[in-house]
């Protein structure tokens, strides 16, 4: 197996985790912790288990200067792409969040051509069209959970959230390109958790500890070692093999994996608008994730 082929199996595993973590996460919000206190015990935790792992691997000299490049993953990656989202999430119903969530691979791609140079091939961008109206039509066929408080305060903040995170894909990329993961990934998370810590640190003092039940703490261990922890690995190794536009596109898929688990929990059913959505988010991978053919001199 090659390693661009190891990296979109990275790939896809990041989306299933977050489809599962979109339920999971919600039996922990805004019930027993509160959205930003959720945060800042995801990314302590996060921060702590990149530290000690960090203590095994080979080590690696940062240059001061890619400091300030770390701050912006830090802030783009971590505090305001968590902060925006589950702000934004808490005030919108999670349908339209979902929506505009979806936009981040055309937010990366029109960034890297402006950022990057890169070349906006026809057949990425036919992918990602591809993609945006079968993750649309996935998400759209559902019912409504809920306007929300302030529905377009709450989309705004979604849509800076999406921004932020093609952002962080760019920013984060030059880093692979000269860092191990190990390397830089810990200064990300501390920094971002000097970010978050100001608007977590009151919701986090307030849980009523002795009241969470013992599932919910194994959840929120899930979303910190697992959606959280593993998650950010497998998507800086995916990285290093993969462009930002091609990481980005498999956004598409987490709603995908999000319907699977909620059938197999019995929370909906399957049905012919889903399958062809889904064929088509395959599709608009497919399309994305592919290498140019080289032509051939005849």
């Amino acid at each position: 197996m090659s390693k661009r082929s190891i990296a979109l199996f990275g790939a896809t595993l990041v989306s299933i985790i977050y489809g599962v973590t979109f339920t999971i996460a919600k039996d922990v919000m805004p019930t027993y912790v509160n959205a930003y206190g959720f945060i800042l015990l995801r990314v302590s935790g996060s921060t702590l288990l990149f530290w000690l792992i960090w203590l095994f691997m080979p080590k690696q000299k940062i240059d001061l200067k890619d400091f300030p490049r770390i701050i912006a993953a830090a802030f783009f990656g971590v505090a305001f792409n968590m902060l925006t989202f589950f702000k934004g999430l808490s005030l919108t119903s999670p349908i339209s969040a979902s929506v505009i969530m979806v936009t981040t691979p055309m937010i990366v791609l029109i960034l890297s051509a402006i950022i990057m140079k890169e070349r906006m091939r026809t057949r990425m961008v036919t992918g990602i069209l591809l993609g945006l109206v079968g993750t649309g039509s996935l998400i759209l066929y559902g019912k409504a959970i809920g306007n929300g408080a302030n529905a377009t305060l709450g989309n705004a903040l979604v849509l800076v959230n999406a921004i932020s995170y093609g952002f962080y894909l760019i920013i984060v990329k030059k880093l692979m390109d000269k860092y191990n993961a190990f390397t830089f990934v810990k200064w990300v998370y501390l920094f971002g958790l000097f970010m978050v810590i100001p608007f977590g640190y009151s919701q986090v003092e307030a849980v009523n500890w002795s009241a969470v039940p013992e599932v919910i703490g194994f959840k929120i261990i899930f979303v910190v070692v697992i959606s959280t922890f593993l998650t950010y690995l497998l998507n800086l190794l995916t990285m290093k093999e993969l462009k930002p536009t091609t990481v980005a596109v498999f956004i598409y898929l987490q709603p995908f994996f999000a319907t699977v688990f909620a059938i197999g929990l019995g929370k909906d059913e399957l049905s012919v608008v889903k399958i062809l959505s889904a064929i088509l988010i395959f599709i608009g991978v497919y399309m994305v994730t592919q290498k140019p053919t080289p032509k051939t001199i005849s």
